[in-house]
């Protein structure tokens, strides 16, 4: 089955080339192309996208506010991944608290690229270690360490393992392998503590590691 992916960027010849690097993988589909956040909010409502690549500076509406409407309508059918130079590190952090599920350089290989897309569409998150570090130290709302410690106290050892290796990067199957478990385990491990800790998702629960503190950005 195909991985159906919307580009939304302002820019008609970086659609043009996205498009060209993404149809030439034979499991990605891209089923429509936005210029603006309303034109993306919109085609999302129509073709249901696995992923949405989204530009952050658009017309009429921007990525960021796009990027946190879809999150909170389509939920998690359609996962948004961030295209970025990065000339605003605070749009990156605010659309990651917005629900998208990570961000890549524009100016990346194609080959990342692409494997971005898979691994988004999987549900995972997709961060670059050393920009996400400086997101963090320069932008994130620091909990104070009473506030962590007592929401950490809310999970079982067994959750607290499962929350440090998704900061970590671990995908559900890597994280069943390493801690013994099935997968269906670790799904529901990770409802157990989104629901605990008041998290959306994964991305939530990164960032919530890394504002207390629990791990540094790249660590494996």
């Amino acid at each position: 089955m195909s991985i159906k992916v919307i580009i939304a960027d302002d820019q008609a010849m970086v659609r043009a080339g996205l498009k060209m690097i993404l149809e030439a993988e034979p499991d990605i589909k891209v089923v429509a192309e936005a210029d603006d956040g309303n034109r993306a909010i919109a085609l999302a409502r129509t073709h249901r996208p696995d992923v949405i690549l989204m530009d952050i500076q658009m017309p009429n509406l921007n990525g960021l506010e796009a990027t946190a409407r879809i999150t909170s309508e389509l939920k998690e059918a359609t996962r948004v991944l961030i295209l970025t130079t990065f000339e605003r590190e605070d749009y990156i952090y605010e659309a990651l608290r917005s629900g998208a599920s990570g961000f890549i350089l524009k100016n990346a290989p194609p080959e990342d690229l692409v494997t971005a897309i898979r691994v988004v569409a999987e549900g995972n998150a997709l961060f670059a270690p050393s920009v996400t570090r400086r997101i963090i130290n320069e932008f994130a709302h620091h909990p104070s360490p009473a506030m962590c410690a007592e929401k950490l106290k809310q999970l079982t050892d067994r959750e607290k393992e499962v929350l440090l290796l998704v900061a970590k990067g671990k995908t559900n199957t890597e994280i069943a392998g390493q801690l013994f478990l099935s997968d269906a385990t670790v799904k529901s491990h990770l409802s157990n503590i989104f629901a605990k800790l008041d998290l959306r998702d994964r991305v939530q629960a990164v960032i919530f590691c890394y504002e207390c503190g629990l791990v540094e950005p790249g660590a494996g």
